[in-house]
């Protein structure tokens, strides 16, 4: 474990960076762009670490010309971030306030935590693309949610916008099938994954660009990942009712139930999931449960680099909804 001598936390905005240095007084404003933020980083001590937490892509700048210097960067889950501030009774929230969060947190936590990588220039296009889809995907199931029962006057209207949507998600995956095509490993890995059974073309997407980016130690690693881990609730003798963490990419977990949707209704899997329906699993629970064996083969598959194979898939199920 790489050992420290100075811990900073970096709250970003689109226009402007907040640094704060552990255990030290005062923050320092910088501007968000790379001249400004190369200058500050050169006179930075060596052997410093430095987090942030991550803003979609206000953060991406920073991380890489950090990285690029030669220091350990995290990239934070700002949900921890925000929960630890509450924890530490933090009365007031403010750009400077945050700063020293998250450099008390990184300081106390960093052993915990994995360092930031720069991802290829390929897979960060196809991170931008994917992050662009599900925004769009997200919107678009909002505005149908809210234009349900319309004026007929607009109706014409409304059509139309869903008819753009649908030629925007149309290119977003043209685009992305051009990225894996152009790229001789990241397009033999996609098409390894689109060997699993309900594991389509968005779907094996999302989850070649979280392998290629995070080096998993497990399949379970890689369900807690994606929030679909069921979180305990005890307290002495008391058994609380099981919830899913949520905790990660809400993209990855949207496609994985997808996912399991289809895989539910195939040879591969349907004995799986009867046989899940009839331990008194709900349809959600026992389509999460599968999810989340979708996810394991997925690691394994990505990890051996051998396409699924129906017959290897372990007997044991795992029954927590």
């Amino acid at each position: 474990m790489q050992e420290f001598n100075a811990f900073v936390g970096v709250d970003v905005s689109k226009a402007e960076l907040v640094a704060a240095f552990h255990d030290q007084a005062g923050c320092r404003s910088i501007p968000n762009d790379a001249g400004a933020i190369s200058a500050w980083l050169h006179k930075l001590p060596d052997g410093a670490a430095l987090a942030m937490e991550s803003t979609g892509r206000y953060h991406q700048l920073l991380a890489t010309l950090a990285r690029a210097a030669g220091l350990q960067v995290f990239v934070l889950n700002a949900r921890d971030v925000y929960f630890y501030a509450k924890a530490l009774g933090a009365r007031a929230k403010t750009d400077r306030v945050d700063a020293h969060v998250i450099a008390r947190y990184l300081a106390e936590q960093h052993k915990h935590l994995h360092p930031w990588q720069a991802p290829s220039a390929v897979l960060a296009q196809v991170q931008c693309l994917l992050g662009q889809r599900w925004t769009a995907v997200t919107k678009r199931a909002a505005l149908h949610q809210s234009l349900q029962g319309c004026d007929a006057a607009i109706a014409s209207q409304v059509q139309a916008l869903d008819l753009a949507f649908n030629a925007l998600l149309k290119a977003i995956d043209a685009r992305i099938a051009t990225l894996f095509e152009d790229d001789a490993h990241l397009g033999a890995q996609r098409a390894l994954l689109q060997s699993i059974v309900g594991v389509g073309p968005q779907s094996s997407a999302l989850l070649a660009s979280v392998l290629e980016q995070v080096s998993f130690g497990s399949g379970d690693a890689l369900v807690a990942y994606s929030g679909l881990d069921p979180r305990a609730c005890d307290s002495g003798k008391s058994r609380g009712r099981r919830r899913l963490s949520k905790r990660g990419q809400p993209a990855l977990r949207r496609q994985m139930y997808l996912a399991a949707m289809s895989a539910c209704h195939t040879k591969a899997f349907e004995g799986t999931y009867k046989a899940l329906r009839q331990r008194g699993l709900k349809t959600t629970e026992a389509l999460v449960v599968l999810a989340r064996k979708l996810l394991r083969i997925a690691f394994a598959v990505w990890r051996t680099g051998k396409p699924f194979d129906p017959q290897r898939i372990p007997q044991s199920l795992d029954n927590k909804p």
